[in-house]
């Protein structure tokens, strides 16, 4: 009755079926880790920004990777601005998804050392390989106060690492190329600026989306969803196909009284 199943075009239609189900499911747990990695984000966040600052010797030092559980620590610092060595970092967005700079600013601290400073976003200059205008950083010793984050790297960012850029401009921030520019040691990682809040500019760093969630979850229930459907809408059509192939052979026999004798 089942024989059918024997068929190339059943046997074919079941292997799909086979493959679908559990790459459905893993996609569906794929799904749900990504929802446990952003809650487990968003949990990060919200507690290092509600820390208490700290000096930023005390989580980094020339040389250092600055790991994922310091990602946003509040730190302060205190020195003086280098603008002479400022450089601003090209394609950048600010909160209106405006295209434009990063301002990247070395504070020189007491020690000799030097720290970079995300002060904010500028909008881009009418001609790309023109230098922006930048708001000037404030004069003489000041205290810096903002989130730690890690240097970026192409393999991290996406951001390719372009050569021949105009002057004083980079793709990346990362302690280790402007070490080489400052001449002088550079702790690892960067701050982006929360204080003192400039008065014209640059446009500060909002903090990072740490509220939402993503779909993510929904996803994992729709995908298992599916990963059930599979097995269930193969029954419905190997009924229909008996079914069919029932009634095909009944419509077959001939009927008795027009039967030839």
């Amino acid at each position: 009755m089942y024989r059918f199943l024997l068929s190339r075009q059943w046997v074919i239609l079941t292997l799909i079926a086979l493959v679908l189900i559990p790459t459905m499911v893993e996609l569906g747990f794929w799904q749900l880790h990504r929802h446990e990695r952003r809650v487990a984000q968003n949990a990060l966040i919200a507690r290092n920004l509600d820390a208490k600052p700290v000096p930023v010797g005390e989580l980094t030092s020339p040389g250092h990777t600055v790991p994922r559980g310091d990602y946003w620590r509040q730190v302060t610092a205190t020195g003086s601005f280098d603008t002479v060595h400022e450089v601003v970092v090209r394609r950048r967005t600010n909160a209106d998804d405006r295209v434009g700079f990063h301002v990247l600013t070395p504070l020189v601290l007491t020690d000799g050392t030097a720290v970079l400073v995300n002060r904010g976003w500028v909008p881009a200059a009418a001609d790309q390989k023109a230098f922006p205008e930048v708001p000037k950083a404030t004069a003489g010793t000041v205290t810096v106060t903002g989130r730690l984050k890690a240097d970026e790297t192409t393999g991290a960012s996406g951001i390719k690492d372009l050569a021949g850029l105009p002057p004083r401009q980079v793709m990346l921030i990362n302690s280790e190329q402007q070490a080489k520019l400052l001449d002088r040691p550079v702790l690892g990682g960067y701050l982006e600026q929360t204080e003192p809040k400039p008065a014209a500019g640059p446009e500060q760093i909002p903090d990072p989306d740490h509220d939402s969630i993503g779909a993510h979850m929904a996803y994992a229930v729709q995908w298992w969803l599916f990963a059930g459907a599979v097995p269930v809408g193969w029954v419905i059509l190997v009924r229909r196909e008996k079914r069919d192939r029932v009634t095909a052979a009944l419509n077959s026999v001939p009927d008795p009284v027009h039967a030839p004798a």
